[in-house]
């Protein structure tokens, strides 16, 4: 007589089909972890505004993740230790001890292929569709589980802060932009996403992260006019500017005075004169200080995401730069900005510019010493670091910590660096290679 023909009876069909029931719970919960942790926020906030009710609720209980993860391992672990208790009782009754041991095999097999694999294969191959349909379930689950969970997450959060771990509840939000970030970059290396495209957004990202004296042009290269000079010389120097706005100072670069609008001066002028044919040599009683606008100062540490705003409110397109004791250090314009996102801007005055990246016969870069590292990292598309210094002569100054003579050549961050042309204390040309 077959030993285990007695024990086929309505207890084990109804364990069976418990057992069968308890994986298919198990397979819910693991797709839908898998569903709601590997689905976009970003899709699922477009899908909640065409109307979707499944994605609004993934949206809402995706917000707090611990709390979410916490009740899908819950129901996930009570499901399948039952399963599995289940499964040895009814194997043990069939085939003795033996059972014990063919019970652990046939409940690995099940879960790993049925409550594992196969659910989670589809729930990250359509994350959002998933995510949208098992979320009302998932929903009322972590309602249920929620004083369980709480209890489970003050345990976990002790037993870490033993080891000196911190929980901190808005790490998702402050990775958002790291996450875009890395989108961009895997999209541009894979091909999908265009440089300049890349280029742009990160730009934009950027903007408050980076400060004003990142971007700002050095006092040593701002062209200003002297109040004392005659106004012939004013006006010769204004015309022969490529400049819009120049600083007014008097006495000493420091004490600046005005910035004067080249339209305001060109009208003062020749409502001084009297018009067209009036008499030049009342141009000589001119008063620029009349004409010239109050300076508008900014502190250095200013991001470009507030100067830009302050512009806009301002109707202002000119800034100078002071430092914390009021010293001038620069000054920035809102093209200088918005060069950061665009890239560069040129205009008739910028065509016979030349370029500040040129590549030698023998395959290096010559490039301008007060270049800033980020403009070569966006031309060339290398990773120098930007964190110590904001110029190429400054970085190869702060790694070589000595101010190189022309010949000297340095190897770092994976570049060599020949110093080219040296004016004073200031390194003007480079040549650079990869490595």
């Amino acid at each position: 007589m077959d030993p285990t023909s007695s024990t086929i009876d309505g207890a084990f069909w109804i364990t069976s089909g418990a057992i069968l029931f308890l994986l298919v719970l198990s397979g819910f919960f693991s797709g839908s972890e898998t569903a709601l942790t590997a689905s976009s926020r970003g899709k699922l906030r477009a899908q909640a505004d065409k109307g979707s009710r499944g994605a609004q609720k993934a949206l809402d209980i995706t917000d707090d993740n611990e709390r979410l993860i916490g009740s899908v391992l819950l129901g996930n672990n009570l499901v399948n230790i039952l399963a599995a208790s289940l499964a040895t009782a009814l194997f043990t009754r069939m085939f003795g001890e033996s059972g014990v041991a063919l019970a652990t095999l046939v409940m690995t097999l099940l879960v790993l292929i049925f409550a594992e694999v196969l659910p989670k294969t589809y729930a990250i191959t359509n994350a959002e569709k998933a995510a949208a349909a098992v979320a009302p379930a998932i929903s009322v689950i972590v309602t249920v589980f929620a004083p369980v969970v709480a209890a489970v997450r003050l345990l976990v959060r002790g037993v870490l802060r033993l080891f000196g771990v911190r929980i901190d509840p808005d790490s998702h939000i402050l990775a958002v932009r790291e996450e875009i970030a890395g989108a961009l970059q895997l999209g541009h290396s894979e091909g999908v996403v265009e440089k300049e495209d890349r280029d742009r957004i990160l730009g934009a990202l950027d903007l408050g992260e980076r400060t004003v004296e990142e971007i700002m042009l050095h006092r040593s290269n701002i062209e200003m006019i002297d109040a004392e000079d005659e106004p012939e010389a004013i006006l010769q120097q204004c015309l022969e500017s490529p400049h819009t706005r120049l600083p007014v100072y008097r006495g000493e670069h420091e004490n600046i005075i005005g910035v004067v609008h080249a339209k305001d001066l060109f009208r003062a002028m020749y409502a001084q004169v009297g018009g067209s044919g009036g008499d030049t040599d009342r141009l000589r009683n001119f008063d620029i200080t009349k004409v010239a606008n109050a300076p508008y100062f900014v502190p250095e540490t200013t991001t470009l995401d507030d100067q830009m705003r302050e512009f806009l409110r301002m109707r202002s397109h000119f800034a100078l730069v002071v430092d914390e004791y009021g010293s001038l250090r620069g000054l920035i314009t809102l093209e200088d900005i918005l060069e950061e996102i665009v890239g560069e801007i040129t205009d008739e005055f910028d065509t016979d510019a030349e370029s500040e990246v040129i590549r030698t016969e023998d395959g290096q870069y010559l490039v301008d010493g007060a270049m800033t590292i980020r403009d070569l990292n966006r031309a060339m598309d290398w990773n120098l670091p930007d964190e110590e210094a904001n110029t190429v002569a400054g970085l190869v100054i702060h790694e070589a910590q000595m101010i190189p003579t022309v010949g000297q050549v340095f190897a770092f961050h994976g570049f060599r660096f020949e110093v080219t042309k040296r004016e004073g204390n200031r390194v003007t040309e480079l040549k650079i290679r990869p490595l």
